[in-house]
């Protein structure tokens, strides 16, 4: 009979009389009394047919398989789901993008658990599946490896580079005139080209940036672009190195401190990170039992210079970042401003990571001194109307309208917004509401991202927008999103009224609705919430569940 090893999970499942069911499963499917012996390595899949950011998973996954091995592991797949949230733009599919970060964490916990894994890599990309695997890996605790997907090549159009977001802007153009429908559909074939997560800096390519700098992926992973051989062989290489962190006994809780996240948010901040990344770092460090909040994003963000001006606030690609040297080249410029002696699952400390990187053109990662601002993307509103707090990609905003004051447009759902937007009864100058949008409202805090791109394609770029709900990382102009608390749980945003003046001031941090505390009273007294746009299944739970966007819209236990 076997001898339990202590190393590993794997000994609770196959050692002892009392476990040859398990042993006779394993036989069934190929293992020899040898590979019993040896640890199990997880890898959790998640490919389908429908997310242009997974469906060439199955071939990293092989990579993975031969790297765990190579080094005397035996692998395991499993899938969970992944939403593309591309798919869920302006209807209810939008409703259960953000939700599905917990089902996938969810999914990770009890398969791991229910079969006694040893060690799991992660395979997956875009918005809410990095964040899932990232909260599965602190939670469970065990050796583990992100494998992100990486970023689609850019698109080509006439001549141009382009990204996925950019369609929404030009089906404004087609409304207005100034593009016909024809070279609509001709620019649609071109620009999503490959396998990979959007070509921009999205919530997709943010939190993979997010997952190298706090160190749980290879060097070099974030910005390895889907169709390259760079990624197979970093998955390769995950493979090989995850079999060796299980005979160490490595746990992600040694390296994933509360500076760690500063350090991640850090480099995300340099980069133009989504709004995104707000809600996601607090629910990865709370696995941990570390809070992060609002306020760190801001002290963090105002204190970060901004190095790498990526689409869809400047003209670089992802592809460009990965050329200039990625994230290393960026922690390399960022300097003493990170811990240089701490350690990532590759066994490398970031210093010895960064003094092997170079910024090979430093058009694209400015050096710290040449810097495009001295702060980072993100900045944190504060005011009667979101007293807990409200966000901006301020880095997205054009000078003139970081501090402006208009009208409300108030509506109750992106579906009213956008149509008074698209038969032009939204003024320049004005500031559109929507609410009841949030985690709770939603449920499940829809991105606002065709409102925006048509307000840009509409030649609206004066516009401001605010709301409980939330942006892509696609998003740019004066548009605020995260507002808490939201309207479903009695926030200010929801008494807001037609006409009432808003005032909007980036540079000090302001989010004010211009109507006295009297009268604000005095609606307080006659509000009640609307009823949730879905009201059955899981996203019933969810909305019972959930805390609000300035805690990370986790869910209570």
């Amino acid at each position: 009979m076997f001898t339990k090893d202590r190393r590993y999970r794997s000994s609770d499942a196959v050692v002892g009389a009392d476990r040859g069911g398990p042993r006779a499963h394993l036989r069934n499917i190929g293992l020899s009394t040898e590979e019993l012996k040896k640890p199990f390595i997880a890898i959790v899949n998640t490919y389908n047919e429908m997310h242009p950011g997974h469906f060439h998973l199955n071939e990293l996954v092989k990579c993975v398989r031969d790297g765990v091995l190579v080094a005397g592991g035996i692998p395991f797949e499993f899938g969970t789901i992944a939403i593309c949230d591309g798919f869920g733009q302006n209807n209810l599919g939008m409703c259960y993008a953000l939700p599905s970060r917990e089902v996938i964490a969810d999914s990770i916990e009890v398969m791991i658990e229910g079969h006694r894994y040893d060690g799991l890599v992660l395979v997956g990309g875009c918005d809410k599946i990095v964040p899932a695997m990232l909260m599965a890996a602190a939670r469970l605790d065990l050796p583990a490896i992100v494998v992100t997907g990486g970023p689609m090549l850019p698109g080509r159009y006439r001549g141009k580079e382009y990204a996925t977001y950019e369609l929404k802007e030009a089906a404004g153009e087609v409304q207005r005139g100034i593009m016909s429908e024809e070279e609509f559909e001709e620019m649609e074939s071109y620009l999503s080209p490959t396998a990979g997560s959007c070509a921009m800096m999205g919530t997709a390519n943010s939190m993979s940036i997010v997952a190298e700098a706090l160190g749980l992926t290879m060097p070099g992973c974030a910005t390895a672009h889907a169709v390259e051989g760079t990624k197979r062989r970093i998955a390769k290489a995950s493979g090989y190195r995850i079999v060796e962190l299980v005979n160490s006994g490595f746990k992600p809780s040694s390296i994933l401190t509360k500076e760690t996240f500063f350090d991640a948010m850090k480099v995300a901040m340099a980069v133009g990170g989504s709004t995104n990344t707000s809600l996601h770092v607090p629910a990865i460090a709370h696995e941990l039992g570390i809070q992060i909040t609002p306020d760190d994003f801001e002290r963090i963000s105002s204190s970060t210079p901004y190095l790498a001006k990526i689409k869809p606030s400047g003209y670089h690609t992802l592809r460009d970042l990965e050329d200039a040297g990625g994230v290393p080249a960026v922690m390399k410029e960022l300097g003493e401003m990170l811990d240089s002696s701490r350690m990532t699952v590759s066994g490398l400390t970031i210093g010895e990571i960064t003094r092997k990187a170079e910024n090979k053109i430093p058009k694209v990662i400015h050096p710290i001194d040449k810097a495009y601002s001295k702060q980072g993307s993100l900045a944190i509103l504060k005011g009667n109307i979101a007293p807990y707090g409200a966000v901006v990609k301020q880095t997205a905003v054009q000078p003139s309208m970081l501090q402006h004051r208009g009208p409300a447009r108030v509506f109750n759902s992106e579906e009213e917004a956008i149509e008074s937007i698209s038969n032009s009864r939204i003024k320049h100058g004005d500031v559109i509401v929507i609410r009841y949008e949030g985690p709770k409202g939603g449920p499940g805090m829809r991105e606002m991202l065709t409102a925006t791109s048509y307000l840009v394609g509409m030649g609206l770029e004066d516009v401001a927008l605010i709301t409980d709900g939330r942006f892509s990382g696609a998003t740019r102009g004066p548009v605020v999103g995260h507002v808490s608390p939201e309207a479903a749980s009695g926030g200010i945003i929801g008494l807001v009224k037609e006409g009432d003046e808003i005032l909007i001031d980036v540079p000090e941090r302001k989010l004010e609705l211009l109507v006295s505390e009297e009268e604000l009273n005095r609606r307080r007294a006659k509000w009640q919430p609307l009823p949730p746009k879905i009201n059955k299944g899981y996203l019933k739970r969810y909305a019972y569940l959930v805390t609000s966007a300035y805690e990370g819209a986790i869910l209570r236990t």
